[in-house]
């Protein structure tokens, strides 16, 4: 069994221009992962020909907060035309809105009935707007240690049980498995228990958020026990190269991604 493998064009190859990286992931048969689309020239994105797996669903509001909950939905709404252009098949969306370098905009360090009750609720219309264009919006677990404090329900059985109280087809999870290592472990454990509910499976070796094969996380080992479960979905590298933002280490890293999730 083969996965589709995606590459998030934010992350590697940063000495080019973003439409640059994109045509080069394309060109090596990977599929696109992007995050903000706005402000972006989509007719070029869609032009190269790229296959884009998933981008950012939202830029206001918290899943989870019974205040703001009401500006995600108005802004999926809002990005739904660019997804639809791009042929975008999941928007991810966070337990919390994200501010600079991915820091909780507004802290909170305690979750509340009201929270589950509100990310519920959320989910569910979330839900309703893809199922009205053909879009799976995708909840996406973090880790609160090192990258996002502040942010409740965040770690991955957390997303996973908002995302099976939704019950909904066109919401996912977005299982992102270097968050989940960091904030969790039994990495193989979790996959085989999100696999019905996983829209697209992220990946990033730890320390250092680098290319699979440069830490500790043993992706070989994950992808036989993804084909055991039977998932045949995405895979995305949402990871940096170790070599630094040139042409030559994100090949490296591309290729070590591909070695990883290869049928031995």
């Amino acid at each position: 069994m083969s996965f589709r493998l995606a590459v998030c064009a934010e992350m590697v190859y940063g000495e080019l221009p973003l439409i640059d990286r994109v045509r080069r992931i394309h060109d090596q048969g990977f599929e696109v992962e992007l995050w903000d689309t706005r402000g972006r020239d989509i007719a070029a994105l869609a032009a190269t020909g790229a296959r884009f797996s998933s981008m950012s669903g939202y830029f206001g509001g918290s899943v989870i907060d019974p205040v703001s909950a009401h500006e995600v939905l108005a802004s999926a709404e809002k990005l739904i035309p660019t997804a639809l252009e791009l042929g975008v098949e999941r928007m991810v969306v966070h337990p919390a809105e994200l501010g600079e370098g991915g820091r909780a905009v507004r802290p909170t360090h305690r979750s509340t009935g009201d929270m589950w009750l509100t990310g519920l609720r959320t989910l569910e219309q979330l839900g309703a707007l893809g199922e009205k264009h053909g879009i799976t919006f995708a909840l996406e677990n973090l880790n609160t240690i090192l990258d996002h404090p502040g942010i409740p329900l965040a770690r991955a059985k957390d997303t996973l049980a908002l995302v099976q109280a939704a019950d909904h087809p066109k919401v996912k999870m977005m299982l992102d498995l270097y968050h989940a290592q960091i904030g969790e472990g039994n990495l193989i454990e979790l996959v085989r228990a999100a696999q019905p509910f996983t829209g697209e499976i992220q990946v990033a070796d730890v320390p250092g958020r680098f290319e699979p094969g440069t830490g500790e996380i043993n992706y070989p080992a994950i992808a036989k026990a993804l084909r055991e479960v039977g998932y045949a979905g995405v895979i995305g590298m949402e990871a940096g190269a170790v070599g630094g933002p040139g042409v030559e280490a994100g090949d490296a890293a591309l290729a070590a991604f591909r070695a990883a999730f290869s049928p031995n």
